[in-house]
């Protein structure tokens, strides 16, 4: 068996090239990965910019009489120079009129007389934001390889990329395999089982945003399977099989992996569940016999399978971890593999999810996230403090 860090490094040291790019429309680039720079082109605030609704004036003449000599709207240029004694009436998001270096507050301020206020407080702020004190001309506001989210199309709509180029999706196939599966609409026979892989791989795929394409059950049968395992090849730059990986008589999967000429870097992992783990590549594609059991199946797709395909399109995935105690002590009883427990998140602390084994799915609906526990340690104790990757 390999250790799950060499099985980790080893997925992603054979990513050697990243997907090609295209330019999308804004309104179809959320959840996409940015696939160039994007650079301003303006300073941003792009003029001295009023902070707050008020008079716009120089600091050395606060203790005198203010004549107003204008009013500045947001979005109207100002008209006037500010000169000695003198401000503009200006409101919040407005440009600083030439000659003022201050804004005071309306409140202040009294009124002297139709064109004439006074400044009552006994000092002040500036209260007003320098152009490009945020972004200047030419800065790199989003940087290649981010993945784009609602903040992210706000600060490429303000510098003009209303096409941001973005990397191609990867065409990931999911096929799944065993004479005892059967589709969620058909009632399952003697000894047959419903196929929830394949669409809970396709689910974890759609919320990358990234192309699946289900190539429906491979039946126990080396030359079907082998036709079905080769289209799939042909069509996509990624291929996940679930079931067939393991040592029973019906297990040809790696087999066919040799027949096609595919590279086999690993057979099993040393982590618990997902141990008969295996991957392969041939020339520019890659691909994963899964195990069969659901639970497993969703953590090696979260541990090995999402890195590969978001560095595929550029992305380094650091999936989001936080640091939690534990609210009960959670005992193994055996520790010679490392294992990744699915938990739950209740009142800032952390439960492991009571499950029976790497086929209990129903165990899956209450988690938000996994801890790692290492080999040799059979024990977490109630209030350790854990690291919990979020899924």
């Amino acid at each position: 068996m390999i250790a799950f860090e060499d099985a980790y490094k080893t997925v992603m040291d054979a990513v050697y090239y990243e997907m090609s790019t295209e330019n999308v429309a804004m309104s179809n680039a959320l959840f996409r990965i940015l696939g160039k720079d994007i650079t301003s082109d303006i300073d941003m605030p792009p003029f001295n910019k009023s902070a707050m609704d008020g008079y716009a004036c120089r600091g050395e003449d606060l203790q005198n009489e203010l004549e107003v000599i204008e009013v500045i709207a947001a979005g109207v240029a100002p008209q006037k120079i500010v000169g000695v004694n003198q401000c503009s009436k200006i409101m919040t998001g407005a440009m600083l009129p030439e000659g003022a270096n201050c804004v005071i507050k309306f409140e202040d301020t009294e009124k002297v007389s139709n064109d004439k206020i006074k400044f009552t407080a006994e000092k002040t702020k500036n209260n007003f934001v320098p152009q490009g004190e945020d972004v200047k001309v030419g800065d790199i506001v989003l940087e290649k390889g981010t993945f784009i989210r609602p903040q992210h199309i706000a600060v490429a709509a303000a510098v003009g990329y209303d096409n941001p180029r973005v990397f191609k999706k990867v065409r990931v196939g999911v096929i799944s395999t065993g004479d005892e599966l059967v589709e969620p609409h058909q009632d399952p026979g003697p000894s047959q089982i419903r196929n929830t892989n394949a669409y809970q791989l396709v689910a974890q795929l759609q919320k990358m945003n990234v192309t699946p394409l289900y190539y429906g059950i491979a039946r126990d049968n080396e030359e079907s399977t082998r036709k079905v395992i080769t289209k799939a090849l042909d069509d996509c730059d990624v291929v996940l099989l679930t079931g067939g990986v393991s040592m029973g008589d019906f297990d040809f999967i790696p087999k066919i992996f040799d027949q096609l000429e595919v590279d086999i870097k690993f057979k099993t992992i040393a982590i618990q569940p997902g141990k008969p783990t295996v991957f392969g590549v041939k020339k520019n594609k890659f691909i994963f016999g899964l195990p069969g059991n659901p639970v497993s199946s969703f953590n090696i797709f979260e541990l090995l399978v999402k890195p590969l395909v978001f560095k595929m399109m550029g992305n380094n995935y650091n999936p989001p971890q936080i640091k939690l105690p534990l609210g009960t002590t959670y005992n193994r009883t055996k520790s010679a593999r490392r294992s990744f427990l699915p938990v739950k998140i209740e009142d800032g602390k952390v439960f492991p999810i009571n499950y029976h084994g790497s086929a209990h799915i129903f165990a899956l609906t209450e988690a938000t996230g996994l801890i790692s526990i290492p080999v040799g340690v059979s024990e977490l104790k109630e209030g350790e403090v854990v690291d919990v990757r979020q899924i």
